[in-house]
């Protein structure tokens, strides 16, 4: 064999190995992408199934109103799947925003009695003025997303 011969030899031996390696790049790839579709799916189903949970506690007086609105917009924030066409969340952003300032937790409780006051005052206002509609989107999420 010629040393021209080697070369090219040589030559194909190192295409066919970069495509055989490009191949099996192009499969970690494609692989990632189903595991990645695999967990989002998995996710949509744990986060609807928690809408639901919420949904009746909230619809059975186990969940506070205010409370539940905001735990449900937070959960359909994130849920990425299919929706009811009809479903409305508007109330869920409404009760979300008119309560974002009040503090949480240890703040909270840090807070004066008079704050305090206020504030639940406030929060009884807005369940009072849209408990129907919360009702509402609260039934249909009863039902599921999908």
């Amino acid at each position: 064999m010629q040393p021209t011969d080697w070369l090219v030899l040589s030559g194909l031996l190192l295409i066919f190995l970069l495509a055989g390696y490009a191949a099996w790049l192009w499969y970690q790839v494609w692989r990632n992408r189903q595991r990645q579709a695999e967990s989002l799916q998995a996710r949509n189903q744990r986060l609807a199934g928690d809408i639901q949970l919420l949904s009746r506690a909230l619809l059975d007086g186990q969940l506070p109103p205010i409370e539940g609105a905001i735990r449900l917009k937070v959960l359909l924030d994130n849920y990425n799947g299919p929706r009811p066409a009809d479903l409305d969340i508007e109330v869920l952003e409404i009760l979300y925003s008119a309560t974002a300032h009040i503090p949480t937790h240890q703040a909270w409780k840090d807070l004066p009695l008079a704050e305090r006051r206020q504030h639940e005052h406030r929060m009884a206002e807005l369940e009072q003025q849209h408990r129907e509609a919360l009702l509402r989107t609260a039934e249909m999420l009863r039902h599921g997303l999908g």
